[in-house]
C-alpha cells in the first residue's frame, strides 16, 4: 500500500515526520509531494497512490479519476469541502476528516478575533471589554463548545444555537439555548459562526439575520466564507454602521468590503484557523493513522461520504 500526502501547503517537518513513522511502522510506502503548483503535478503523484492525505487541497473528479489505485482521501481538518464526495463515492473511495484536531486553534482564534475589534484592531481609541457581552454560537460541535468554554473565561455570557445537538446537551455547559437564529443574533453582540459550508446553509447568513443583531454588534467567522451572503453584508453594514464583522476566510468581495466599511471589516491574509504547530501536528498524525486503521480493520468512523 502507498500512502500520499499531497500538501500544496506543506505539513510541518515535525508532522510529516510522524506521519511517515506511523505509514511505515504499519508495512506501508509513503511518499510526499510538497508544495506543487499545479493540478497537473496533482494527478501525477495520485496515479499508484492507495491513499491520500491532504489539507486544503481540491482533490476533484479529475484527480480521482487520475488515482487508479486509491481507496481512501482524509482531508487533514474539519472541513471537506474540498474533497468531491460524489466523485469518491462514485469510484467507491472513502473519504475521511479528522474532526477535533484543529478544534482548539480555531476557537482561540474566535476569542482573538472578538478582542481584535472590541480594541479598535489595536489602534487609538476607546475601545470596549468582553466581560458582561453576550456570546451567540452557531453550531455546538468541537469547535463551538471550546469556544464557550473560553468565552467563560471572559466572563461573557453564552448562548447557542444547534439543531442537531440536544438542548440538554448544552445547558449542561451552561449555555443558554437560543429556541431559533432569529434569537440567537437579536440578543448576541458578537455571533461566533461554526457552520460547514453545505447546500443549506450557502449563503445562508445575510441581511435578515444580521440585521436583528444589538447595536455594535459583530459577526465572527472562522467558518467558510460560502455561508455568507456577501451582497446582503454589503448592504446590512453599509444600514447599519455600527456593525463590524471578522473573518478568517476573505468574501470574494473582500476588497469592496475594505474600501466602503474600513476598520469595521478584517479578514486575514491567508486562513489562519488551524496555523498552530500543534494542529498542523494532530490533523497529520491522526490522518495517517486511520488510513492504518481503515486498511487493518475497515474502520470508516470518519467516512464523511456514507
Amino acid at each position: 500500500m502507498k500512502v500520499l500526502i499531497a500538501t500544496e501547503k506543506p505539513f510541518s517537518k515535525v508532522a510529516v515526520d510522524g506521519i511517515k513513522k506511523i505509514v511505515e511502522d504499519a508495512g506501508y510506502q509513503f511518499a510526499a509531494l510538497e508544495k506543487y503548483t499545479s493540478p497537473e503535478e496533482l494527478k501525477a503523484a495520485v496515479g499508484d497512490a492507495d491513499a491520500l492525505i491532504v489539507r486544503s487541497d481540491k482533490v476533484t473528479k479529475e484527480v480521482i479519476d487520475a488515482a487508479k489505485n486509491l481507496k481512501i482521501v482524509v482531508r487533514a481538518g474539519a472541513g471537506y469541502d474540498n474533497l468531491d464526495l460524489a466523485a469518491c463515492t462514485g469510484r467507491g473511495i472513502v473519504a475521511m476528516n479528522t474532526p477535533g484536531q484543529n478544534s482548539n486553534a480555531v476557537a482561540e482564534l474566535a476569542l482573538c478575533f472578538m478582542v481584535y475589534m472590541s480594541r479598535n484592531q489595536l489602534t487609538a481609541g476607546t475601545g470596549s471589554e468582553l466581560k458582561g457581552k453576550t456570546l451567540g454560537i452557531q453550531a455546538y460541535g468541537n469547535v463551538g463548545r471550546l469556544v464557550a468554554g473560553l468565552a467563560k473565561g471572559f466572563g461573557m455570557n453564552i448562548m447557542a444555537f444547534d439543531p442537531f445537538v440536544p438542548s440538554e446537551v448544552i445547558e449542561k455547559d451552561g449555555v443558554k439555548v437560543a429556541k431559533d437564529l432569529e434569537e440567537l443574533y437579536s440578543k448576541s453582540n458578537f455571533v461566533s459562526l461554526h457552520i460547514p459550508a453545505t447546500e443549506q446553509t450557502k449563503g445562508s447568513i445575510g441581511y435578515n439575520l444580521l440585521s436583528k443583531m444589538p447595536k455594535g454588534g459583530c459577526l465572527v467567522n472562522t467558518a467558510r466564507k460560502e455561508v455568507i451572503n456577501e451582497p446582503e453584508l454589503v448592504k446590512v453594514l453599509t444600514e447599519r454602521e455600527d456593525l463590524k464583522y471578522i473573518t478568517d476566510i476573505a468574501a470574494g468581495n473582500q476588497a469592496e468590503l475594505n474600501e466602503k466599511f474600513g476598520k469595521r471589516v478584517f479578514a486575514t491574509p491567508k486562513k489562519m484557523g488551524a496555523e498552530t504547530a500543534e494542529a498542523n501536528i494532530n490533523a497529520g498524525l491522526a490522518a495517517a493513522n486511520q488510513i492504518v486503521d481503515f486498511f487493518k480493520t475497515g474502520n470508516k468512523k470518519f467516512q464523511v461520504n456514507k
